[in-house]
């Protein structure tokens, strides 16, 4: 679809919402008397619904935006976030017909050889951007293909051209509320993000990248790379089904505790260690079955934390471990900043309340990613400006929790910290201590560039907060 067909289709779906807006308002009019607290909760309600039906007409990186914007209740409200939260990236199946060609294009005319007893009728998944399909190889090996869906990357290229310029707009209308809210961050934060998912030579990197990580995990794997190309990627197939679909009493007790915390470790050392985790592991990408390593599939979107931002993330965990609020609000302030407007006596009065509320809980009684978007709340409210990046990050803790809840949901994720928090601090320690780290502050001090205070908190704090994503 050409940009003037993407514009032409936006303005249709917010000229749709405009109407449907405009006939409510005018039905409420006619009425003449106040509305009740259920019939507004109810419009609030039916209001919600046709912006997450927006977001779905619009595709593949609306419903992106759309997740993204389902953890930030400082931007959107309750009733939106609820509705936001059932957006799935998932598609209507197309026929094989319209796929082949990229199979053709990528692999040569003689693909089916290589690929062979492909299942075209039944596709094992129908996303926005991707089909994937059950095959064997010629060697006999059972197999998963995925095919990027023709003409996906034109479009997602038009809709952040599209987005671009109304974050601009939006930051010229509305000043105060992008001091705040830094939309375009945000988003430069999700172009990155998606940007890997386009291309299925940057997801084989993921995943042999993630596969090294993942191995000294008794209960984790990563599927093995077969082929990839730009467009294709066929990869070894997983054990198993979608651990959203698993039955707990299929498995003993030990052993799905075992997975639960295995991929909980994997990924807070994501977070805290490696710096580099995946941001999408919701229940349909993690695959289990019993007696085998739980799986998890989809790399295209991953992140990457820096130094920095990974030791204040440590320090929030532990005041959060150690049930301190007011440390936790003295860690999340230095991950952001605060405006004119702040009140960070308020938001550490805030966290006091908050934090025994949540340190001890299960992973069935409670979310850690929802309990950041809270604080995230908080913080917006109380004039502190959050790095867009936590959004990200919030959405991957709440990912994660998400699946190991289908199978353990008994898990506290502050004790699983608490337990690898040794790892942790060893790793970090030895990072800050390690003669590259050592050289370039003892330099930087003889340069003139700051004195031995400053270059050893710089060492913890005092670089530019950022969050790359892996191409």
């Amino acid at each position: 679809m050409m940009a003037g067909g993407r514009l032409g289709l936006l303005m249709r779906v917010f000229r749709q919402l405009a109407v449907e807006e405009a006939s409510r308002t005018l039905r409420e009019n006619r009425l003449g008397r106040p509305r009740s607290t259920e019939s507004r909760a109810r419009q609030e309600a039916e209001r919600a619904q046709n912006v997450r039906k927006a977001f779905e007409q619009l595709g593949p990186f609306y419903v992106k935006v759309g997740q993204i914007l389902s953890t930030r209740p400082d931007i959107v409200s309750d009733h939106v976030i609820a509705e936001l939260e059932k957006l799935h990236d998932s598609a209507s199946v197309l026929p094989f017909s319209a796929v082949e060609p990229v199979l053709r294009a990528e692999l040569g005319p003689t693909w089916a050889k290589n690929l062979r007893d492909i299942d075209t009728d039944r596709p094992l998944g129908a996303a926005s951007l991707a089909q994937v399909y059950r095959v064997t190889l010629a060697n006999g090996r059972p197999a998963v293909v995925k095919i990027q869906r023709p003409g996906v990357r034109e479009t997602v290229a038009q809709d952040m051209a599209l987005l671009r310029k109304a974050a601009r707009v939006a930051g010229r209308v509305a000043p105060r509320f992008t001091e705040m809210i830094d939309i375009e961050a945000m988003l430069e934060v999700l172009f990155e993000a998606m940007r890997p998912e386009l291309d299925f030579i940057n997801e084989s990197r993921n995943m042999r990248r993630a596969a090294r990580l993942v191995a000294p995990f008794e209960h984790l794997a990563v599927p093995e790379v077969l082929l990839a190309t730009p467009r294709v990627l066929v990869q070894s197939l997983a054990p198993g089904t979608s651990v959203r679909h698993v039955a707990q009493d299929n498995f003993d007790t030990e052993e799905r505790l075992a997975i639960g915390r295995d991929l909980l470790t994997f990924v807070l050392r994501g977070f805290f260690t490696d710096r580099f985790f995946h941001a999408d592991l919701h229940p349909g990408n993690v695959f289990v079955a019993p007696g085998e390593r739980a799986t998890l599939i989809d790399w295209g979107m991953v992140g990457r934390t820096d130094r920095r931002t990974s030791m204040l993330l440590v320090l929030v965990l532990l005041a959060l471990a150690q049930s301190d609020g007011h440390g936790l609000a003295k860690a999340w302030i230095e991950l952001g900043q605060t405006t004119a407007r702040a009140r960070p006596g308020a938001f550490a009065s805030d966290m006091a309340l908050l934090v025994p509320q949540v340190a001890d809980a299960s992973l069935e009684d409670l979310s850690f990613g929802v309990t950041l978007t809270r604080v995230l709340t908080s913080s917006t409210r109380r004039g502190i400006s959050t790095s867009p990046v936590i959004a990200v990050l919030g959405k991957a803790f709440a990912n994660a929790e998400g699946s190991v809840r289908c199978l353990a949901p008994e898990l506290s994720i502050v004790e699983v910290f608490k337990s690898e928090m040794q790892n942790i601090m060893l790793s970090l320690a030895a990072e800050t201590l390690s003669q590259e780290q050592m050289a370039r502050t003892a330099l930087e001090v003889m340069l003139g560039i700051g004195s031995v205070t400053e270059r050893l908190r710089s060492m913890v704090r005092g670089r530019p907060l950022s969050l790359g994503i892996e191409a």
